[in-house]
């Protein structure tokens, strides 16, 4: 029953509450990031897959400039982040955005981490389970290590999630994202975030989706 239903009114009046109590602070934060991004903007959007696959737009801060050299080729991320972006993904306030994505009903706060469209016909038909429930803001791979194991441990722990999702399960998964925040444990400092699962470039992706047996 939670998982089917009050899962997604929890989801729904609790980001509706974020929203309105923070929603100045990200404002602030918005404002800040525009000056700073260079007039480059302070949203960044793109195309991710959520439950059964459904595509929708994610949405975040932005954290780097559009700079690009003489050839009009955009420098490297490393170069593009700004000093004030690195602070915003330090703290994980570049993922607040998406409570707009939990509100309209694309995400949930706790559930597997939306990759890329590309991988949708990579997954075996075990690691596609991910796809069963609403991607989240967080999740049990992101407590568990989100910056330091393989995609294929990852897919293992998303599934697991499908499996456990219970209120008692995403009330564990807040908590230690809570801490991990604080902690600024298991957190990138911004160039270095560039590992993270959303930053990978699509060709490593596609040899470790390989490695790990992910094609299909």
């Amino acid at each position: 029953m939670y998982k089917h239903f009050f899962k997604r009114v929890f989801d729904f009046l609790i980001a509706l509450v974020a929203l309105l109590l923070i929603g100045w602070f990200l404002i602030i934060v918005a404002i800040w990031l525009h000056f700073a991004n260079k007039g480059a903007g302070a949203f960044f959007t793109q195309d991710r897959p959520g439950k059964d696959g459904k595509i929708f737009r994610v949405i975040k801060f932005k954290t780097m400039t559009d700079e690009r050299d003489a050839e009009g080729k955009l420098l490297p991320d490393a170069q593009r982040l700004t000093k004030f972006g690195r602070l915003v993904r330090s703290t994980s306030l570049d993922e607040l955005p998406q409570l707009i994505n939990v509100l309209k009903g694309d995400m949930s706060l706790i559930g597997p981490r939306p990759l890329l469209p590309q991988y949708l016909p990579l997954y075996s038909q075990e690691q596609a389970r991910r796809h069963e429930v609403r991607p989240g803001i967080s999740g049990w791979a992101q407590v568990n290590g989100r910056n330091h194991c393989k995609l294929s441990k990852k897919f293992e722990y998303d599934v697991w999630y499908v499996d456990h999702c219970t209120l008692m399960t995403d009330l564990k998964i807040v908590w230690m994202t809570v801490m991990n925040v604080l902690k600024r444990s298991d957190v990138g400092d911004g160039a270095g975030d560039m590992k993270d699962v959303d930053d990978l470039h699509f060709s490593e992706r596609l040899k470790e989706l390989r490695e790990s047996g992910a094609l299909i």
